[in-house]
């Protein structure tokens, strides 16, 4: 044992529950994904199988344990890693010895970087890389019988610093939407998946739209210095942090980013400042329990873990002062310590890829043609769009990127065309609505839309939510034969 002053930050225990098992809460929502969604997707029978992939990419590249891929040792994956963070949620760990969480969160942070790290397109997110690296962190923060130690909460402090600043800094050197103040009259509408409350966010007067993009500039641009400061200060930087991601969860759907900001920017708020917001409400907080030495190896593992992490710092600080700053960019394979920021470029006008089939025998101009519905992405003018994050839908993401003109999304996308063919289940249920319930079409085809918010006038005499105008297609109809001599 040995007792370390410095090292110790007892006045943060609150912060340490609550970031533990926020993550761990993150995880759960993860494994659920990969278990509903990845073998469609990325299957022994998926639109980018992870076999064809793995044969392809060295493990140094990608290092996983599905490099030997099948969908049960995928399943058998995933349901360990929800069990273990449904655990944590619950707390189970943090009873025990120092090394009980570290090794928990440590599995979780493998068995994610051996999904993500053969997820290829469909596994692409800055969030992903957020969620391992937060997830490697937190497992050092140590167990209810020892104080967190200070360098594991300075690291987390300097994890949201970069998420926060990086994004600020990615919008005030990219579009000049950002710069004049009018990103926001065109993000609300254009974002990759809008929720419930988008269209009233766009149709806010746009001055007020200003405010939202000054206000932004100051969460991410200035507030994120202030965390660095420890006591009082970090924690009233942490609550802004807090409201400017609840703003955003209101806003749009951006699957766990928004969610995992707020659990992360806690780790700032020390006890004292969490007493005093309780304590109006009748809450006390338990006492602080005495100093005590700490184990000598917990003290060892956490230093030198803080240790390389500063040295891994070096290539996202380098990334943050460059004028050709990269967004959402993994410096390693292990997905630690990366650079973060979205949404430097700001589309003007909303398109959507519509999938249509028929069981007509001749596609031409007399065919029927009936559309796919899927769970996120607008489709039916007439549908209020639905709030699914923290939940992540990969495949509704991956339409928004293909209508943005993504040269990476067509390497799924027309197996993606073959499956609605064959009418494969795995397929289907990766969508909201099957025009054909269950039987295969004779063809196919992917039309583009332009969609824009109906104004309130248009909403009160239509019921729709949408308007939306034809702008031609996009794949002409495809049948499986036609499909056949193509390969």
């Amino acid at each position: 044992m040995v007792r370390v002053e410095w090292f110790d930050a007892e006045g943060y225990t609150v912060a340490r529950a609550a970031v533990q098992r926020g993550v761990a809460a993150v995880y759960v929502v993860a494994f659920v994904a990969v278990l509903r969604q990845f073998r469609p997707l990325l299957g022994e029978h998926g639109l980018l199988p992870v076999p064809s992939f793995v044969a392809r990419v060295p493990w140094r590249s990608s290092p996983s344990l599905l490099r030997r891929y099948s969908d049960r040792r995928l399943v058998v994956l995933g349901w360990v890693g929800l069990a273990v963070a449904v655990s944590l949620v619950v707390g189970l760990p943090q009873r025990g010895s120092w090394w009980v969480p570290t090794v928990a969160f440590l599995v979780l942070w493998v068995l994610y970087l051996s999904v993500v790290n053969v997820g290829q397109v469909f596994y692409g997110f800055g969030w992903e890389s957020l969620l391992l690296e937060a997830g490697f962190l937190v497992a050092f923060l140590g167990s209810d019988d020892v104080a967190p130690p200070i360098t594991v909460l300075v690291l987390l402090w300097w994890l949201v610093f970069r998420l926060e600043l990086g994004a600020g800094l990615i919008k005030w050197r990219g579009d000049p939407a950002w710069r004049d103040l009018t990103a926001l009259s065109y993000h609300h509408e254009t974002q990759p998946m809008p929720g419930p409350l988008s269209r009233l966010f766009h149709l806010l007067p746009r001055p007020l739209h200003r405010v939202e993009v000054a206000a932004n500039h100051v969460a991410q641009l200035v507030v994120p210095w202030f965390l660095l400061v420890p006591g009082r200060v970090a924690a009233i930087a942490a609550a802004v942090v807090v409201v400017t991601q609840l703003w955003l969860v209101l806003s749009g759907n951006f699957a766990w980013l928004n969610w995992l900001t707020i659990v992360l920017a806690l780790s700032a708020i020390d006890d004292a400042s969490w007493a005093a917001v309780l304590r109006p409400f009748g809450v006390d907080l338990p006492s602080t329990p005495p100093a005590r030495d700490e184990p000598v190896a917990y003290v060892v593992v956490a230093l030198a873990v803080s240790a390389l992490c500063v040295v891994l710092s070096w290539w996202p600080l380098r990334n943050l002062v460059s004028k050709h700053q990269r967004m959402n960019a993994s410096f390693n394979v292990w997905h630690l310590i990366n650079a973060y920021g979205a949404f430097g470029t700001i589309t003007r006008q909303r398109t959507e890829v519509a999938v249509e089939g028929t069981r007509d025998a001749d596609p031409g101009p007399g065919a029927r043609w009936e559309e796919y519905g899927f769970h996120g992405k607008p489709g039916d003018v007439r549908r209020l769009p639905r709030q699914f994050a923290p939940y992540h839908l990969r495949l509704d993401w991956g339409m928004w990127f293909l209508a943005l003109g993504s040269s990476a999304q067509l390497r799924w996308f027309v197996p993606f065309l073959v499956k609605l063919l064959e009418a494969d289940r795995a397929t289907l249920r990766l969508l909201r609505h099957d025009p054909f319930d269950g039987e295969p079409p004779r063809w196919v085809r992917a039309r583009t839309y332009r969609y824009r918010f109906a104004r309130p006038d248009e909403h009160r005499a239509t019921g729709e939510r949408w308007v939306r105008e034809d702008t031609g297609v996009m794949i002409d109809a495809l049948d499986l034969a036609t499909l056949a001599r193509r390969r």
